[in-house]
Order: C-alpha cells, then structure tokens, then sequence
C-alpha cells in the first residue's frame, strides 16, 4: 500500500501565519487534533470520509458516515428524498454499508433503544438477506458512551438497553467509549478475525505487508495529491462528482454543505490521484463567532491545500469579477509552494455565441494578472461543472502544472540563462561596489528553488522580481512561486578572517594564560610582556 494514500490526513504545521491566513480567517489551531470533525452539535458528519487504518499487520479502509435517522430511510430514496439534506446525507450512509464487509452500528446505550435505532436495524437485516451471496457482510453493535464500569454494578437502565439491543439479532452489543478509547480492543480483535477470514476466502496471505514508496522513487508512481479550493457554493463538490462520473459528496444550492475534507482515491487514465473536496471558505469577520464547526472546516481545508501538490481554484462566473477571499486563497497556494490552476465554473452561465469560453479564460487571466501580477498567465479552464462543459480539459492541465512543479532544471541550462539575463540588465551597485551574481543552483523542486551565489547578501527586491519574471518566461513556470534565495560567496578566502594577531607560543593563547597563572602563584608577580619567563628545573 502506498503511504502517499493517508496523505491528505495527516495534520500539517500551523505555525506560519501569512497576511493570506490572516484574511481567510485562521483562529485557534489547537481546537483541532486532527482526523474527522467532531462537535456535540447533532449532524455535523455529513459525508462519509475514508482513510486507510492498521490493526498490527493488517490494513483496512475505515469509513466515518453520518447519523441515521431510521424513520427518514424510506423517505431518503423516494422523490421526496431526492433533493434534501437529510436525504443526500442518508444514502451516503448507506451506500458506505452496501459495499462494507463489517459494519459497526453505534447507539448511545445511555439513551436506550428509540424508535429510528430499530428501523435502522430493520434496513440493516434486510440488506443483510438481500446482498450478494459472495459478499459476506457482518454487523456488530456498539454501546457507545459507557465510560469505566459503574454502570455494570449500578441499578441502571444501561443494562436493560444492552439485553434489549441483544434481541435484534446481531449479536450482543459491544460496550466502548470512542471518546476515552474504551473498548477498542475488542473492536481491534473483531477487525482482525474478519479480515483474516476474508484473506483466506480469496487464498491471500494472512497479513499484508506493506511495501512503503522510499523517497527517491519517481513521482509518476505516487497519486497526485490534488485539493479543490474555494469559496461557498461555487461548485467544488459538484466538480467532484462530475470529474469521478458518481454522487460522490453531497452538493446544492444551499451553501456550506461541505464540512469535512473529502479525500477520495482515483485513477484518471490509469494514473493514480488522491482528489480532496473541501469546505467554502468565508472570511472571518463573515463567519459567526460561536459557530466553531465552520472554523473547523476551514482549518481543514488549508491543512488539505497545505498537503497538495495541485490546488484548484473554483471561481464564480456569475460574480463576474475576482473576490478579495479568492485572491486571499490563492496567495496562500502560491505562498505555500503548491502550484495553482483555476478553474472558471458556471460559465454557460455568461458564454453565448458572441461571447465564447475562450474570451472567459482570458477576461479571468487578465484580472487575475492585474491585480495579482505575480500570478500572471496562470492556468485558467473554463467550464460548467454541472452540464459537465469543458471538464475533461481539467484534469491535463492539472498533470502539466504538476509537471512543471517538480521540474528539475540542469546547472548548465540555468547558468545559461543566467548569463543572457546579465548581459541583457545587470544588478544594480551597492554602496559603491559592483554586484555580481557568479553562478546558479537549483537546490529542489517542488516547488522549485534556486540558489544565486552573489558578492552580497542580497539583492534589490525589484531587481528579484525582475529575475523572477524573465525566469517564469523562460522556463514556463506559471501558477507557482519561483524562490530565488541569494548567498554571499567572497573570492577573498580570507575575507571573514580576524585581522589581529594570533597569540605566539606553544599552546596558544589557553598556554599562555595557563603559564601566567602558573608564574604568578609561584613567584607572586606574573610575566613581563614580550618576554617568556625561564622554566626551573624540578
């Protein structure tokens, strides 16, 4: 298994604080621990959200899912259904458990058995008799919030709920306490006698082992890690879905309904990519302060950006001019050293006959560059994510910009050009003394960084962004930021040298001091300077 396909869960680090996070409304990291959201508030899951977990030597793909709500099942798959949240959020539910091998049914054994529990249970069987025979399909209940033991000796209902749950014909219930870890290892051992049956029906070792990609294998081996950026209901999630032909993630008209970051493993022409759907993201003076889900949400779409190699930008053509929030979005991409496309969405919205999407692309590419020069000439693919218009120019473009993202350019070519550009403007002088650039280095890709050895610390920034844009000319490196770091390097060796005298004598000047110290206890006066003082023979 690669280790590349759990990327987009890890938590990154949230110490650098840019003027772009500051607009898009970073608070307090430390109320996220990482993994999924998780609040008191009822509904706050809303897609289900894969990752990749390990129980000793045996991996297994753990899907969170949202809350059922029994008695809405029949509704979520009528015409009523079609169009509501609590409809999408259901079938999203259920098709997780339509191609899972062991599914936990957690309830809250404090609350008892309610009406909806047992409609779930209901479904639940029935999909149980009804599934494939070659599939088989265990269900296991989990009494969730039982911390400790107390409620094993107290005269409670706990017990009652737990004898009552017994009878749905699953098996007794498995008491645990997800937010304290209690139990866990009874659900560890259930994973591991499943999977060890599953790897004995298909005649597969008992164990996986897993063979972790080094990191000095070719990228082309590793998925794409790619983050879909943006603001509210500017069509991320529906891009989703049409990009992977299925109701992936749930999407509507209503704003916000993305809450977690989605990361979801594709092959696009048999290429592997890891595709992260995020939340909109408002600025913070719009969100409400005691909403800390949307907070959340935003954290982790960032730490998503952070891990990508790609981020694509989703614009709104009916806004019909860049938002400040997008242009603070894309500066901390191109800060963060992930390389940027945009994609133009809704855009039968605007386009007719006379105006094509081709003048669409280049109006956004023109606004982009004047009021973010830096960003000049970024990828731009227009299209309308809902009819489905121009996707499939989407996922090219993404493969070249990462191409161009990890380039790594020879010595030679990059002193080359290096020489054309002085000859053509040199550097300006510095308190009186010429500036001389002598050579260039790349020290890495992604993104791309290079080292300019120069006879000062360093350069005018004027004259940087003058190298920089003849460099983005020259190599094609649009959409990204081009590091140019520059390094002192005298020709004079001894130019950091002291220009005092070192001390003479044997030992230095420690000997010296060590013989000072030695005189002066054995005759009471110390040594005359400029003369060594005769040793007596013991």
């Amino acid at each position: 298994m690669c280790k590349e396909s759990n990327k987009a869960y890890r938590l990154g680090s949230e110490k650098k604080k840019t003027r772009s996070n500051a607009r898009i409304g970073y608070r307090n990291p430390s109320k996220r621990a990482g993994g999924a959201i998780v609040s008191p508030v009822a509904g706050t899951t809303r897609d289900r959200r894969e990752c990749v977990g390990r129980v000793g030597g045996i991996t297994f793909r753990l899907v969170d899912t949202a809350g059922v709500d029994g008695e809405k099942i029949d509704i979520a798959f009528g015409k009523q259904g079609t169009h509501s949240l609590d409809g999408a959020m259901i079938r999203q539910t259920m098709e997780a458990a339509k191609r899972s091998d062991l599914v936990f049914l957690m309830f809250d054994a404090r609350l008892g058995v309610t009406s909806d529990l047992i409609e779930t249970v209901r479904w639940l069987r029935k999909l149980s008799n009804t599934g494939d025979k070659h599939h088989h399909r265990e269900i296991v209940i989990l009494a969730n919030k039982l911390e400790g033991d107390r409620w094993s000796f107290m005269d409670s209902d706990v017990l009652d709920n737990l004898a009552e749950i017994s009878r749905a014909g699953f098996g007794e219930a498995i008491p645990i306490s997800a937010e304290h870890g209690e139990g866990m290892v009874d659900v560890a051992e259930i994973i591991d006698r499943l999977t060890k049956e599953k790897r004995q029906r298909l005649g597969l070792p008992l164990t996986n082992e897993e063979n972790f990609q080094g990191k000095n294998s070719d990228i082309t081996e590793k998925p794409l890690q790619l983050a879909i950026l943006g603001r509210q209901n500017v069509g991320k999630s529906t891009l989703v879905n049409t990009l992977l032909g299925e109701e992936r993630v749930i999407a509507g008209d209503t704003p916000g309904l993305t809450r977690d970051s989605i990361s979801i493993p594709w092959f696009w022409k048999g290429r592997p990519v890891q595709l992260v759907d995020t939340a909109g993201i408002r600025r913070g003076v719009k969100r409400e302060r005691s909403d800390e889900i949307e907070d959340l949400a935003v954290l982790d779409a960032m730490r998503a950006m952070k891990l990508a190699d790609v981020a694509v930008l989703v614009l709104d053509a009916q806004a019909q001019f860049i938002q400040r929030q997008e242009l603070a979005i894309a500066d901390s991409v191109v800060r963060e050293g992930r390389s940027l496309v945009v994609a133009a969405n809704k855009m039968d919205l605007i386009v007719d006959d006379e105006y094509t999407k081709h003048d669409f692309a280049r109006a956004v590419q023109d606004q982009i560059e004047t009021r973010f020069p830096m960003l000049r000439n970024t990828p731009v693919v227009a299209m309308s994510s809902l009819l489905g218009h121009n996707v499939q120019k989407l996922m090219p473009t993404v493969f070249e910009a990462r191409d161009r993202w990890a380039r790594v350019i020879p010595t030679g070519m990059l002193n080359r050009w290096l020489k054309d550009v002085l000859d053509e403007h040199s550097p300006p002088s510095q308190a009186g003394r010429a500036t001389k650039i002598k050579y260039i280095i790349q020290t890495k890709g992604r993104p791309p960084t290079f080292l300019l050895f120069c006879n000062v610390s360093e350069l005018p920034v004027n004259y940087l962004r003058y190298l920089t844009r003849h460099f983005q000319d020259s190599f094609n490196m649009f959409g990204m930021e081009v590091r140019l770091v520059v390094k002192k390097k005298d020709d004079n060796p001894y130019a950091n040298k002291s220009t005092k005298k070192a001390f003479i004598g044997i030992g230095g000047w420690k000997g010296r001091q060590k013989r000072m110290v030695a005189q002066l206890k054995k005759t009471g006066s110390p040594i005359k300077k400029g003369r060594r003082g005769k040793r007596s023979k013991s």
